[in-house]
């Protein structure tokens, strides 16, 4: 067995999938023997841990970005993780809505930043949500899987307004940054094991 083999099934003992699980796009760093390997497994370990979030966080975020992300493996991984970590089954609920409701917003707003007209502005949004108004997982928490996914879905306006709200409810930049990194790390993981 080679090196990127083993790292491959390190890689998927982590994640809970048998040795033999394949996807094209893992197979290909395989058969090139690509050293990435080895930092795709270390950076999806380090989504697991956060100086500035606890591991249920962790997990919910991780969560959020994958539900978004239609990643079936990641979603029952992190489900399981957070279900270890004490999250309730009304916490995994709100972070799987959570990416639904900032699917819809992402599009939304960003379709009204790309046109720039004031005309849509005006227009009432008629996008219920309620979820927003009492999360069970507190305010603060769920503007930050909003600005999670936001950032993957790539809506700057969500973005920049998501990122206000953690600032005026005395978020620390450092767990902010923490949060996108997370997203960013599962996206990155997502294209390889899907």
């Amino acid at each position: 067995m080679n090196e990127s083999t083993e790292v491959i099934q390190e890689l998927l003992q982590s994640i809970g999938l048998d040795n033999d699980y394949r996807t094209e796009s893992l197979t290909l760093l395989e058969k090139g023997r690509s050293r990435y390997l080895r930092d795709l497994k270390l950076n999806f370990t380090s989504t697991l841990t956060s100086a500035h979030l606890t591991a249920k966080e962790c997990a919910l975020l991780a969560l959020s970005i994958a539900v978004n992300n239609n990643n079936n493996p990641l979603t029952v991984y992190f489900t399981k993780y957070a279900e270890q970590n004490e999250a309730t089954a009304e916490e995994i609920a709100e972070a799987v809505g959570c990416a639904s409701l900032l699917a819809s917003n992402n599009v939304f707003y960003r379709f009204r930043h790309f046109t720039q007209k004031e005309k849509y502005t005006q227009i009432p949004a008629r996008i219920r949500m309620q979820l927003m108004m009492k999360p069970v997982t507190g305010k603060e928490f769920f503007e930050l899987m909003s600005l999670a996914v936001s950032a993957v879905n790539g809506c700057e306006m969500c973005v920049n307004a998501h990122e206000d709200s953690l600032i005026k409810l005395a978020t620390t930049e450092e767990r902010i940054f923490d949060a996108v990194r997370i997203a960013s790390l599962i996206t990155a993981t997502g294209k390889v094991i899907f």
